[in-house]
């Protein structure tokens, strides 16, 4: 009798409210999964939970009592420790809320135009086996980047590219910003990637890729000491590319409508860690 009042009195306090409640507890369980997915932190999330699991059931089946006085004791301390330990993943994701849109509708129309300077610059420098290095803002403002620089606001072209990245300029070293049809800046400083690859080790290299990770942005990097060229977008790299595949790539991150326009059949190279 007692469980089943239990039961009616759990029928009685169950209201629409109780579902939306559940749904938006499962909801951002599934968005942290979700943007935790492919990450190191799913290990590290995931080597928490088991042992958390672990030390319950020990604590449970053994009756520890001291052990259970320091898991409820220690609950304060690892919700503090929680925000420290994932703090790259809960900017990346509070970034990616911040954002109003896919794309701004007005910087489509003006990358049509950067893209090709861009390619066109990156070529002609690869095969003078000059270093490069340009970023590309999308949605994510690069402003802290671009104060590490010289702000420029010039228009862009395939000769002002050239000239920045010619061997012994004064800003060669660091990275160019372009935004829509303007270099920002030029000899910016940029986050360094952790992932050491054999194939493209150089900083340019592990700084494009570090961009990458930490913003929405698309960098090319073109390599000094083998002329090759390489895109990186979303943490990932694709490398060792010409011309026609510079500029389809190019035009698939930075300009969504050529999608639609590519004949069908072409499948462009996938972007790899």
């Amino acid at each position: 009798m007692g469980a089943w009042d239990a039961v009616s009195g759990a029928a009685d306090r169950f209201e629409p409210a109780t579902v939306i409640d559940i749904l938006a507890i499962a909801g951002l369980i599934y968005v942290v999964l979700l943007l935790l997915k492919g990450t190191t932190a799913m290990s590290l999330l995931r080597g928490i939970v088991i042992v958390v699991v672990g030390v319950v059931i020990l604590v449970e089946v053994l009756e520890l009592t001291v052990l259970r006085f320091v898991l409820r004791t220690s609950l304060p301390a690892l919700l503090i420790a929680i925000p420290i330990i994932f703090q790259p993943e809960i900017r990346r994701f509070l970034e990616r809320v911040g954002r109003t849109g896919r794309w701004p509708w007005p910087g489509r129309l003006l990358y049509d135009q950067t893209v090709d300077i861009v390619s066109d610059a990156c070529i002609n420098l690869s095969q003078d086996r000059h270093g490069a290095l340009i970023v590309m803002e999308r949605e994510t403002g690069l402003e802290d980047y671009i104060d590490t620089g010289v702000k420029l606001d010039a228009a862009t072209s395939t000769q002002l590219l050239e000239s920045i990245f010619y061997p012994n300029s004064p800003l060669h070293d660091g990275a160019m910003i372009v935004k829509e049809s303007l270099v920002m800046a030029a000899g910016c400083t940029l986050p360094l990637s952790d992932r050491i690859d054999r194939e493209h080790p150089g900083l340019r290299h592990r700084a494009a890729l570090g961009i990458s990770e930490r913003t929405d942005a698309v960098s090319v990097a073109v390599s000094e000491e083998t002329g090759s060229i390489s895109v990186a977008a979303n943490g990932r790299i694709i490398t060792r590319l010409d011309g026609p595949r510079l500029r389809a790539i190019l035009r698939s991150l930075l300009t969504p409508a050529a999608e639609v326009d590519r004949p069908a059949g072409r499948r462009l190279p996938r972007l790899t860690r």
